[in-house]
């Protein structure tokens, strides 16, 4: 396995939601270069995976600004101070899919754009659910979209569902639940 890079220097410049990082880097071949990244500020975040029986998965349909249009995924959001990992999953789950779980599990996590962010997002696994609603910060209610696992190859194909951490989750958690049989 070869050496990680050596920083020789590093520049931070303040952002709204982070910071951006300059990194003065030498390589075990002698080559030196300069790479920029985002380092995320806050408490990290979590994706969820909600199994409300087997083979059946919940998406939401939400706005995207980025894309200027709704958007079928996983549940989401950020962490609060002092929230653990499955505490975070659970309180997005009963936000914005009005579900609690009594399962929850951490599959992994998943990075966006490693070549130039540090941003990880935890993907949970949420199982044997049960009714309950928190307010969220949505500005409208979403809609709660059912989904059956021997159906992605469909679902990766619509436009309306182009958010890659919640593509590549789901196809984690159905190899996972396969395995478990």
């Amino acid at each position: 396995m070869r050496p990680l890079p050596t920083i020789h220097a590093r520049e931070e410049q303040p952002l709204e939601s982070g910071r951006r990082e300059i990194l003065h880097l030498e390589f075990s071949n002698g080559e030196r270069r300069r790479y920029e990244r985002l380092v995320s500020g806050g408490h990290g975040s979590v994706i969820i995976a909600a199994v409300p029986e087997p083979g059946t998965v919940l998406l939401i349909r939400e706005y995207a600004a980025g894309t200027h249009r709704y958007e079928l995924g996983l549940p989401k959001g950020r962490m609060d101070a002092g929230e653990t990992v499955e505490e975070a999953a659970n309180r997005e789950l009963k936000e914005e899919v009005g579900m609690g779980a009594r399962k929850l599990s951490l599959v992994r996590s998943i990075t966006l754009a490693p070549g130039y962010m540090s941003h990880q997002i935890h993907l949970v696994l949420a199982e044997d659910l049960y009714p309950e609603r928190l307010p969220g910060d949505e500005p409208e209610e979403l809609e709660v979209v059912p989904w059956k696992f021997d159906r992605l190859s469909d679902l990766m194909l619509r436009e309306d569902c182009s958010e890659g951490r919640s593509l590549a989750a789901l196809f984690i958690v159905r190899e996972l639940l396969k395995e478990r049989g």
